[in-house]
């Protein structure tokens, strides 16, 4: 049998509190404090090879040209504006020499938990440019300035003040995509399903992720046909069931693999996989790596 190569990580010195660690091109940020939010600020020029990581990454510069590489356009981010590159997008950076910026990189886990996020998927899963001078644009960068003061003052809470900022940005965005003539209208929802019935699914799925759940149980639990309410889910919430379903029970066995020292095995049947190989492969699909890598990386080494 051919002998597996062991994980290999290349540590690069960055930044006085902290580092980077890459696999390829897959970047794992490093927290201080038990958080899962890092604020670096610059006044030098850099440059990042295209990589991507969990985290969302929010630039905000105070002078010279952020450019970004994506995989949709490239954005020039220039003082004033903002720039939300999503959880697991592909991405360079090049800054020009006159760049004084505020780098956020944030686990979004928190914020995607709540039961409304699904709605702005479009806003959570792309990236989102605040260009053009406006009331929403100054309101959510004075939200994300809040967020950095909390986060150097290092006040008792602080990781979860910052969390509370960053939630109302997301909820200003939120609203506004809602209320834009671009978004899908929520009355074409309302006239296939009740909202209210919707996020009861929603509910449901979060009460019983942990167990053997199907399709056709949350349809049940709905009183609508499996084939029925697997569009209407899609529709209301912008991801099949099967991928919901898989990133709500990655998530939770992401933060036990941070918060404790359970088992691998334990951690699989905690949050609802089958089997160990299920588990590793679903978790490697959305995180770039396996649950030990993760834990080795972020969390408390198992016994």
């Amino acid at each position: 049998m051919e002998k597996k190569q062991p994980y290999e990580r290349t540590e690069h010195s960055r930044f006085p509190d902290g580092f980077r660690i890459l696999q390829g091109k897959q970047e794992f940020i490093t927290y201080v404090d038990h958080s899962s939010i890092r604020i670096w600020p610059s006044d030098t020029a850099g440059h990042y090879d295209n990589h991507m990581h969990s985290a969302v990454e929010v630039i905000l510069p105070q002078q010279g040209v952020a450019v970004y590489h994506l995989p949709d356009r490239i954005y020039r981010v220039e003082p004033g504006q903002v720039l939300f590159v999503p959880s697991g997008c592909s991405h360079a950076l090049t800054e020009t020499d006159d760049t004084v910026r505020y780098l956020l990189l944030f686990e979004p886990n928190p914020l995607y938990s709540l039961q409304d996020m699904p709605k702005i998927s479009a806003v959570t899963q792309n990236p989102v440019y605040l260009a053009e001078p406006n009331e929403l644009q100054s309101r959510v960068r004075e939200l994300l300035m809040q967020t950095v003061n909390s986060y150097f003052q290092r006040e008792p809470m602080w990781n979860t003040r910052c969390y509370s900022y960053l939630l109302q940005a997301y909820a200003l965005l939120g609203k506004q995509y809602l209320l834009s003539s671009s978004a899908p209208q929520p009355a074409a929802v309302r006239r296939s399903i009740d909202p209210e019935i919707m996020n009861s699914a929603i509910t449901f799925i979060g009460e019983h992720y942990m167990k053997d759940i199907s399709l056709e149980d949350v349809a049940l639990f709905t009183g609508f046909s499996k084939y029925y309410f697997s569009r209407i889910f899609k529709e209301f919430t912008g991801i099949a069931f099967s991928d919901y379903l898989a990133v709500k029970r990655v998530n939770a066995a992401a933060d036990l693999l941070i918060r404790t020292n359970h088992s691998i095995r334990k951690i699989t049947n905690e949050v609802g996989f089958g089997s160990v190989a299920t588990f590793n492969r679903v978790f490697r699909a959305h995180k770039n790596c396996t649950p030990s890598q993760f834990r080795a990386i972020y969390g408390i080494a198992a016994p």
